[in-house]
């Protein structure tokens, strides 16, 4: 398939696969533009859609962009193509994130598995009770190699170590519910007044573990009512550690790029992951995160893994509509 035959229909194929990655509260923070003189996709972060209270300085929404661009790569090889990536390309357009040029393919061969694709729309956050079943370590390793080849650092705590982090995310749970400016942002994006194709509806909250040693995101402010569910969560959770050298820009969204490449892989193995995101909205407590052993590295996520029950497809914003309409693709050439 050569690359002139790219047309609306392949274009919105990419864009769907892109918009289904993770981003906090779903928010969905990015624009698509696409210039047919070029062929080249651009990523431009969505303003209105950023979290000012709970992410100032935009670290997640360019962690979101950076997940979308693996998906956006991963399906532009799928339909034949090559993608050429870069990471913010114009120091005067910081609202570009990502350009993605479409070139002919070298070979036939992908440097993605076709499973890869197939994942990105399998995968799913999942927010209940894990089995008490060990990750394999080969699969961890292979979780691992994935996060180094997008230029991160994916490591697995020891029991202690995984204990105090769990603490300290519990301690930002507990700021989160106090900070009145916190709350109704949250709120904004989450439950049931969230619109059709954003945001995290009621059905995807999970249960809160009525024992606080797994402190899942309380987005309905269930802890004050009188009676939690009592779902048990695992006793000893399987936490992943997702940390960079450096904390620019450009490695926020090589963030993003290895948390969705783990996250895919993960869904490849049948695991299921939720993140917990809280302590790293908090500067100091986001400081104590860092491991004693790589006192220098900066966590940008905390992936909890396992085996369990499939969380539920949380809605996306139809593709035309993160398009700007000056920029559609060209009619298929006959």
């Amino acid at each position: 398939m050569s690359v002139t035959s790219l047309d609306s229909s392949a274009l919105e194929k990419m864009i769907s696969a892109a918009i289904a990655a993770p981003s906090m509260h779903n928010t969905q923070p990015w624009h698509f533009r696409f210039d047919p003189e070029l062929l080249t996709l651009e990523i431009h972060a969505a303003a209105e859609r950023a979290l000012p209270s709970e992410d100032p300085h935009g670290r997640a929404l360019h962690i979101a962009a950076g997940a979308a661009l693996v998906n956006l790569r991963i399906a532009v090889t799928h339909l034949g193509w090559k993608p050429v990536a870069r990471l913010l390309p114009n120091a005067h357009r910081p609202d570009l994130l990502v350009t993605v040029r479409i070139t002919p393919s070298a070979s036939l061969a992908t440097v993605h598995s076709p499973d890869l694709y197939d994942a990105i729309w399998r995968r799913r956050s999942s927010r209940f009770p894990f089995a008490e079943r060990r990750v394999p370590t080969a699969v961890m390793q292979e979780l691992a190699e994935a996060a180094h080849m997008e230029g991160a650092a994916l490591t697995v705590p020891d029991p202690h170590e995984t204990a105090r982090l769990l603490r300290v995310t519990a301690t930002a749970e507990r700021r989160n519910h106090a900070d009145p400016d916190r709350s109704v942002e949250s709120r904004r994006w989450t439950g049931r007044d969230v619109g059709e194709d954003t945001g995290i509806p009621s059905s995807a909250f999970g249960p809160q573990d009525a024992f606080e040693q797994v402190p899942m995101r309380d987005f309905g402010a269930r802890r004050s009512l009188e009676q939690l569910p009592s779902r048990p969560f695992e006793r000893t959770p399987t936490l992943a550690v997702l940390t960079t050298a450096h904390d620019r820009r450009m490695d926020w969204l090589r963030a993003g790029q290895a948390l969705q490449s783990v996250l895919l892989v993960a869904t490849t193995q049948g695991l299921r992951t939720s993140l917990l995101h809280q302590a790293l909205e908090w500067p100091d407590l986001r400081d104590r995160l860092r491991p004693e052993t790589a006192p220098f590295d900066h966590v940008q996520l905390i992936v909890r893994l396992g085996y369990g029950p499939d969380g539920p497809a949380t809605p996306r914003r139809a593709p035309h509509l993160l398009l700007d309409a000056e920029e559609a693709a060209p009619s298929a050439r006959p």
